[in-house]
């Protein structure tokens, strides 16, 4: 069984509205396209398609398997053109936009890697926890934490978003160190003021969700400004694993709490699928999902 093939014949049916319509744009007969989506069903033992008389509708089963078999075959595309986007010369200004820690942090140095082997391709880096329109604002590529809303664009995985919490071993010698979740309430905690229920990262300790205190006695707007505060002893920070990472190896931060930890969130490279063949795109999208793609792919 030739599962691409018939992956590719079942978005077909699903694009073109109906198995008709799928075969001759596939030029194949209707038949033979009942034929692929048959073995399909057969394989996964799950019904793909509600048929009727009148019309072939997803079920709940097909309508997942259609966007993943979609995912699976873009990669597929882009595999096949490597190639052709080996040979040409990547030049021209990039626009990539990244969240504010996780770029200053990680895309920032890798992009300087990245100009570094590549003299002709020039870069600018937008940092935002906003979710930039990618057409609307000119930009190549983003680096988005979080569930993708589908807009067309093609999703590349890379190392999930951590968070981490920490103090200094002072602080821990003085207040003690926090054995569950609910221990916070009796502890400094140092807050970001964006966080708000609707959005902050929520602990879990057993069966039991917890939040970040409110009441925190000191509150900043930047990461680092509370990294800065939990270095000096103030308290316990919740920040993401990248910002805390050389403070955690050197031991000015030690880790609390970490069966509590939030939930790791997906990170992934966004492009459009058009602009796939751009040579400095390309470029850029194997450079980064080679250095923090999830397994090197």
């Amino acid at each position: 069984m030739d599962k691409l093939r018939n992956m590719e014949v079942m978005v077909a049916v699903v694009e073109a509205g109906s198995f008709a319509a799928a075969a001759r744009q596939l030029q194949i007969s209707a038949v033979m396209v009942g034929k692929h989506i048959q073995q399909l069903e057969t394989h996964l033992g799950a019904r793909l398609f509600q048929r009727s008389t009148r019309q072939n509708s997803l079920t709940e089963v097909g309508a997942a398997f259609y966007e993943d078999s979609k995912r699976v075959l873009e990669q597929v595309r882009w595999a096949e053109s490597a190639v052709e986007r080996s040979r040409a010369v990547p030049q021209g200004l990039l626009r990539v936009s990244a969240p504010f820690t996780l770029g200053s942090h990680v895309i920032a140095p890798l992009v300087a890697e990245f100009l570094q082997r590549h003299e002709q391709v020039r870069v600018d880096l937008q940092l935002t926890d906003s979710v930039v329109d990618m057409a609307g604002e000119g930009f190549d590529a983003a680096i988005r934490i979080g569930r993708i809303v589908d807009e067309g664009l093609v999703a590349r995985s890379l190392r999930p978003y951590r968070m981490v919490i920490a103090a200094t071993p002072a602080y821990l010698a003085r207040h003690g160190t926090p054995q569950g979740a609910a221990d916070l309430a009796r502890h400094q905690c140092l807050s970001h003021s964006v966080w708000q229920r609707r959005v902050e990262w929520t602990l879990r300790d057993g069966n039991e969700e917890f939040f970040w205190p409110e009441n925190a006695r000191f509150v900043c707007n930047q990461g680092d400004g509370l990294r800065q505060a939990a270095l000096r002893g103030l308290g316990l920070v919740m920040q993401p694993e990248v910002l805390l990472a050389d403070d955690l190896a050197s031991g000015a931060l030690v880790p609390v709490l970490q069966r509590c930890l939030p939930a790791q969130r997906d990170v992934h490279l966004v492009y459009a699928p058009d602009r796939r063949q751009l040579p400095k795109l390309a470029r850029f999208v194997e450079y980064v999902v080679g250095t923090l793609g999830v397994d090197g792919h």
